[in-house]
Parts: C-alpha cells; sequence; structure tokens
C-alpha cells in the first residue's frame, strides 16, 4: 500500500497533504497549472493514490495524475463531512481527505468518459444559450406590461406575427430601443442554439443507445442525449431503484423504530439535468398538470411532445435492453 495524498484544489493553487504508511505526514502547496501539476504528478509513486473534491477544474488534474499514481479518487464534497468541520482550513482540508483515503472511508463518484464529458459539456452550453434566450424574451414582455399595451394578438410574440405586432405599437424612444436590442439578441441566441443543436444531433446519433431511445414516444434526441449524458453506460447499475435514485426520482422514505414508514416526495438528490429531461421535454411547460395532444407520429417525436399513452420516467429503466 502506497502513499495517500489528499488535494484541496482551487482555481489557482493546490494545497497537498501526503500520508505515508508509517503514519508521517507533509503538506506543501502547489500552483493549478498543467506544467506545475504534471511535475507532482511524477514526483508521485505508482503506488499511490490520491483523493480530491469536484471542483471545476477537478476533472482535469484528475486526468493528468492518474497516469501516474494507482488510483485518483474524486468525491463529492457531501459525503467527506469537511464542510461541517468545527476548524476548517485548506491545509486541515487536505489533510482530511488524506485521511479519509488511508482509512477507505472515501466512495468515488462515477468518472465519465470523454465523449460522455464532451456530451455534457455542450448540453450544458445549450442549458445556458436558452436561459439567455429567456431572459431577454421576459425583458420584451416587461415592456408591454410597463406600457399597458395588453397581450399580443398571436401566441408568438417572436414569430412573424408578433414581431410585425411589436413594429406596429407607439412606445417611447428607451422603450424601443429595449425590445429593438432584445429581438436582436434572440436572433443570435436562436442561432447559437441551432448551431449547439447540430453539433449534438450530430455526435449523438453515433451513439445506437440514443437512437433506441428515441423509439419511445416522446423521445427526440436532444432528451436522450441529455439522460445518457447523465447516466452514462446504464451498467454500472446494479438494479432499477438504482437508476431512479441516481436521477433523484424516488421518493423519499421516513421511518423511526417499529414504527410504518413513510413515502413522501421525489428527493431532489441527482442528476438535475436528467431529472428535468425526464420529467418534462423540451419546449413543454413547466406546469406538470398540462396536457400534451396525444400523438405517437414521428413529427411529434421530433418536436419532443410526449403522449398521453407514453410511458412515465420512472419505467424508462425497465428497458434494460434499450440503454
Amino acid at each position: 500500500m502506497g502513499r495517500s495524498v489528499g488535494l484541496d484544489v482551487h482555481r489557482d493553487f493546490c494545497e497537498v497533504a501526503i500520508l505515508d504508511e508509517q503514519g508521517g505526514r507533509r503538506s506543501g502547496r502547489l500552483p493549478s497549472t498543467p506544467q506545475d501539476l504534471q511535475l507532482f504528478a511524477q514526483s508521485l509513486a505508482r503506488d499511490d493514490r490520491v483523493a480530491l473534491e469536484v471542483t471545476g477544474n477537478a476533472w482535469e488534474i484528475a486526468r493528468i495524475l492518474e497516469a501516474h499514481v494507482a488510483r485518483v479518487i474524486v468525491v463529492s464534497p457531501s459525503d467527506t463531512g469537511i464542510r461541517q468541520a468545527r476548524a476548517k482550513t485548506d491545509r486541515l482540508d487536505a489533510l482530511a481527505l488524506a485521511r479519509l483515503l488511508a482509512a477507505g472511508s472515501l466512495d468515488a463518484v462515477w468518472t465519465p468518459d470523454e465523449p460522455v464529458r464532451v456530451m455534457r459539456r455542450r448540453l450544458a452550453r445549450r442549458s445556458q444559450l436558452i436561459t439567455s434566450r429567456s431572459r431577454v424574451k421576459n425583458e420584451v414582455h416587461a415592456v408591454l406590461v410597463r406600457r399597458l399595451k395588453g397581450r399580443p394578438p398571436c401566441s408568438d410574440l417572436f414569430g412573424l406575427k408578433g414581431r410585425a405586432w411589436l413594429a406596429e405599437l407607439e412606445l417611447p424612444v428607451e422603450e424601443r430601443e429595449t425590445v429593438d436590442a432584445g429581438l436582436r439578441q434572440i436572433d443570435f441566441l436562436d442561432s447559437e442554439v441551432a448551431e449547439v443543436d447540430r453539433v449534438i444531433a450530430l455526435h449523438a446519433l453515433q451513439w445506437p443507445e440514443i437512437g433506441r431511445l428515441m423509439t419511445v414516444p416522446g423521445v427526440n434526441v436532444t432528451v436522450a442525449a441529455t439522460f445518457l449524458a447523465a447516466v452514462g453506460d446504464i451498467r454500472r447499475f446494479p438494479t432499477q431503484a438504482k437508476l431512479v435514485g441516481y436521477l433523484g426520482l424516488d421518493p423519499r422514505v421516513r421511518q423511526s423504530g417499529d414504527a410504518p414508514a413513510k413515502h413522501g416526495r421525489i428527493s431532489k438528490q441527482g442528476s438535475a439535468p436528467g431529472r428535468t429531461r425526464s420529467w418534462r421535454p423540451p419546449g413543454a411547460p413547466s406546469d406538470r398538470r398540462a396536457r400534451y395532444a396525444p400523438s405517437t407520429s414521428a413529427s411529434a417525436r421530433g418536436a419532443g411532445i410526449r403522449s398521453r399513452s407514453s410511458p412515465r420516467p420512472a419505467s424508462w429503466p425497465a428497458c434494460s435492453g434499450v440503454c
């Protein structure tokens, strides 16, 4: 058994704590640059183990180190108990990780492979673009509310009829500037969303699992890619309940002593994108009570509309052969 190395990772530096087999320890700090991390990795032994918490740059650091040590363990901060420590410094955090690693008390989070990691980044960028577009649309709607213009005479304010109606409105100069700037931003964001959708579809359709998931009514390429990017290799879940729990779709159970178990609402732990995509197709209203027109046509599946007869998300894991 080699040494146990704990890294408290920051944007500009990493605090390092090293425990050897005799209980001796060393600590230090190194910059979080590829060159310094590579030199540090070369100084480690092949039987050493390294532990670090999930942060924005944790995966790249793990990639640099994993070729030089026995194992790199990336852990969730909520599983270590370090956040609740009475004394909390960078040095103590790194030492706590090293001690937990030496005691075998750390459970590693699943590390996605490179294709899944790339797909996650593209889906995250798509989500950010859609959020920005929604914010701009809300600004335009706010102009109509401020100026008592009422509801637009069409369902899509930013379609051809809606834009023609906006152009005919009499607005003060500053409000007209807001509307015109918003429409320009929406056009730009629409083009960016279309481009990232094209790239996602180009790479996603190379996965046979996504093609199988798209045979489910209401599942388009974006929904299938989001689900698989969140889940990864479905074979790593031994049971269907484990998969449902990973997505945070399992009901909470409370039990004390001999009292009967009480089932509550679904938990919020797990992958938020996977849970959101499982419950609601893209473009659908946020109200879960909204009803969708029953349709199982190919066009409906491409639009991401779930029919009334389609299975609920919790039943998807039953298709182990599909995923």
